[in-house]
């Protein structure tokens, strides 16, 4: 290669490992085919930034080679597509290699939900995919229990991987109800007061993670704007900063403490709902975001672009 490519952008070593497929003989997968689809969340680097390895699927015999890893696992002639001259595996099997292949239940759910953001996969195809394993001749294969107890605490409509471990805290560790992600709130006269990270809507707890991009000037004032108006229709606001994962016992007693002080108010004060007008047009799920036109995907998702 030239001396003036970087080698470490991650399109490039994604095109450099898939240089090793012989014509036929196989495709990119899991994360490197997920970026390479259009996911935007998969970065390929892991928890402390470290690179992970491109995932082959392969069919015929080829040297592993540093940052790159082969799975000979069987790999069908239809689940591979080529897409700007790569072969990679479709969203489904790519999104189930990896969550099979996810060191954590944490991980494998963040890696359904950030394909679910990009619309490359809804969880009705990944049932479908998962659950017919057995007949596939799939049951045997790695991870297949992990990646359906990922199913269960997917969801289709999280923006970002920190807002997924605060869910899965809030659910998992703090043992709490599932709470909603980034669902609209709005007004009883059918205003939008705003769209938290997430919501109990039995309590009116409303969670944001802010990240440090929060910190910033118009940002923080943003947040703290919108914090004012989720108080004034009676929810209850918790915010998780980046920090909180260090300690998560602190962050789940946080959580508890703020559903049980939402709980004690009284109902005459729960002035929201998240009850759409009539004109409000739902995103909440891949098949609603798919069903969009170009124009309302510019408008109404332009948030996933930034």
């Amino acid at each position: 290669m030239p001396s003036s490519i970087d080698a470490t952008r991650v399109e490039q070593r994604i095109v450099e490992a898939a240089a090793l497929i012989p014509p036929g003989g196989g495709a990119v997968t899991g994360w490197a085919a997920l970026r390479w689809l259009g996911g935007r969340w998969f970065h390929g680097a892991d928890a402390a930034g470290e690179p992970l390895p491109v995932d082959l699927a392969m069919w015929s015999n080829v040297r592993e080679q540093q940052g790159i890893s082969l799975c000979e696992e069987r790999l069908s002639p239809h689940d591979v597509i080529e897409v700007d001259g790569l072969p990679v595996t479709i969203p489904v099997r790519s999104v189930a290699f990896a969550m099979r292949y996810a060191a954590s239940l944490r991980q494998a759910v963040t890696a359904f939900d950030m394909a679910a953001f990009n619309d490359l996969v809804s969880k009705d195809e990944l049932v479908a995919y998962a659950g017919l394993a057995p007949r596939a001749g799939l049951s045997g294969w790695t991870g297949m229990p992990a990646c359906r107890k990922g199913i269960l605490l997917a969801d289709e409509n999280a923006w970002s991987p920190q807002e997924v471990g605060t869910r899965l805290t809030w659910e998992i560790e703090a043992g709490l109800p599932r709470p909603l992600a980034n669902v609209p709130v709005f007004d009883r006269v059918g205003n939008h007061i705003g769209t938290p990270d997430l919501l109990d809507p039995t309590s009116g707890v409303a969670v944001e993670y802010d990240g440090a991009m929060h910190l910033e000037g118009t940002r923080r004032v943003r947040d703290v704007r919108r914090e004012e108006a989720f108080r004034q229709v009676g929810l209850e606001c918790l915010t998780v900063l980046a920090g909180d994962s260090s300690n998560r016992p602190l962050l789940v007693g946080r959580m508890i403490a703020a559903r049980e002080r939402a709980l004690r108010l009284p109902e005459d004060q729960r002035r929201w709902t998240i009850q759409p007008p009539a004109w409000w047009t739902p995103t909440l799920t891949v098949a609603q975001r798919r069903a969009l036109t170009e124009s309302q995907r510019a408008r109404l998702l332009r948030h996933r672009a930034a």
